[in-house]
């Protein structure tokens, strides 16, 4: 009953279907769609049937496996894609929201895997969560309270690291579960434990989980041991829930950094240096405010489009896209010659993050001579990285991609090969890739990691012929809707009626 289950709810959230909406559909209660979702009821041939006509799939075959894509491809693509908010910027702010007493409201809230997961350890530690449309309210209770926390959902995302800085300023003792994610090596959290032991915290790490024990001090300055993302994401909490001022220096000046800044802001945290690699912010010993905020646009997501037009060889026009966190990656394009036009800026719903339009033209690629690799902000984004690979298999002649961030990941790009891509592994971090070549049709595997993921999936879009692209979970990690907004642009993209 725990896969079917699981399998119920990966559909429900892919098609982007509420609880409630679910049970509303088969005339049933909410609560009865979560017992069966977490396999503590047994579900009848009948109701399965009736679950099944609801989400558009037959759940009588059901057999161990997730959900699968199939794609013609091969065509070129045309129309308007409007770029979706973003992910890590979505799991920061919901982690931010433990440190407020108040009523948070986010609009625009992704729903993706990584986002369900997080929710889901948000509720049961106490938090209510109330979905309207896109817009997610987070209630907080008087107190958390982690005895019964979600284990199977924390241990799915990294994310739940980021709980420590947001809960060390109400609970001097707890526990949390070692967390998940994407599969890409030696990923290591001390950075994080690093950063936090200068605000008191001892972090114990025991086989199945953290063991946080809280005793405050008041750093003055921090200097970060790792320019990560959710490493100064996790100091930015601790600090912000204090009234005292700390500067972090070394510090990530990320989309996702900047986002969570632009957030804090709104209860009245002073941040000093967004946008740079040094912070200085003076927190509040009590946030208690009803606030509201609508979350900026991912980077990451316009990229997906912008390589899947290239791949394709389409003219396609990609709204509000986050233009300062994607110029190096553009001027790069346009140096491999990668037409395109772009409008004048205008800023997102925040206020804060500048947006532009683009729209791609057929190009003719050429490799460039330098190799590409990813930096810290503002150099080129480490998660837009693997997108060149797979735009690389189109570009006349020998690219060479350095990814030194993640010992496994160039790795992961060698699946092209099974796509007719022409790669040569030479250690964990550098690959070259010769090309053009010409793409084929083929049945994959996603690997457990997003952006490798994604771009076998944009592979298969530029391959004349049937492919198949089996577990997509980790896509579906990151991305909203994914096969119903290709298909909309005209790509034949469709789920497997299998598991």
């Amino acid at each position: 009953m725990n896969h079917i289950g699981t399998n119920i709810a990966d559909i429900r959230e892919t098609i982007g279907m509420t609880q409630s909406d679910l049970a509303k559909k088969i005339k049933t209660t909410q609560s009865a769609i979560a017992r069966i979702e977490s396999g503590r009821q047994n579900v009848s041939a009948d109701m399965l049937k009736r679950i099944g006509k609801a989400l558009g799939k037959n759940l009588i075959t059901l057999s161990p496996g997730t959900v699968n894509v199939v794609i013609n491809g091969g065509k070129k693509l045309s129309g308007t894609i409007e770029t979706n908010t973003s992910k890590n910027g979505a799991v920061a702010l919901l982690c931010a929201s433990l440190l407020n007493k108040g009523t948070t409201t986010l609009h625009k809230m992704p729903r993706i895997e990584e986002v369900h997961r997080i929710i889901e350890v948000l509720e049961s530690i106490g938090m209510r969560v109330d979905w309207n449309g896109t817009t997610v309210t987070l209630t907080p209770p008087k107190k958390y309270n982690l005895n019964n926390i979600d284990r199977v959902a924390a241990e799915k995302t990294r994310s739940i690291v980021m709980f420590i800085g947001s809960l060390m300023n109400t609970l001097d003792t707890f526990s949390l579960p070692q967390s998940g994610g994407c599969k890409l090596g030696s990923r290591t959290v001390r950075p994080h434990f690093y950063a936090l032991e200068n605000f008191g915290v001892n972090i114990k790490t025991t086989e199945k989980a953290f063991e946080v024990q809280v005793k405050t001090k008041k750093p003055k300055e921090i200097i970060l041991y790792e320019s990560g993302d959710t490493v100064t994401e996790n100091a930015l909490f601790a600090a912000a829930g204090r009234s005292d001022t700390t500067t972090i220096k070394y510090a990530s000046a990320n989309y996702m950094v900047q986002e969570v800044c632009a957030f804090l802001q709104l209860f009245g945290v002073r941040i000093e240096g967004v946008g740079t690699t040094t912070l200085t912010i003076t927190g509040l010993s009590d946030i208690d405010q009803d606030i509201e905020y609508t979350l900026a646009e991912d980077p990451t997501d316009s990229m997906f489009f912008l390589a899947t037009a290239i791949v394709t060889n389409s003219n396609i026009t990609i709204t509000r896209c986050p233009i300062e966190f994607l110029e190096l990656e553009l001027l790069k394009l346009e140096k491999m010659g990668f037409k395109y036009t772009k409008s004048k800026p205008y800023f997102s719903h925040n206020g804060v993050t500048k947006l532009v339009d683009i729209t791609t033209k057929p190009s003719k690629l050429v490799a460039l001579h330098e190799k590409i690799h990813p930096s810290v902000y503002p150099g080129l984004n480490i998660d837009n990285l693997p997108f060149f690979a797979v735009i690389a298999t189109q570009a006349e002649g020998q690219t060479l991609i350095h990814d030194w961030v993640y010992e496994k990941r160039a790795i992961y790009f060698t699946e092209l090969d099974k796509l007719g891509a022409d790669t040569v592994l030479a250690d964990p971090h550098r690959i070259y890739i010769n090309g053009p070549t010409k793409l084929r049709a083929t049945e994959l595997i996603c690997p457990p990691a997003l952006r490798p993921a994604t771009i076998l999936l944009i592979g298969m879009l530029g391959a004349s012929g049937q492919s198949v692209l089996r577990n997509i979970y980790s896509i579906n990690r990151g991305y909203e809707k994914l096969v119903e907004r290709l298909g909309g642009l005209g790509a034949e993209i469709s789920y497997l009626d299998e598991f």
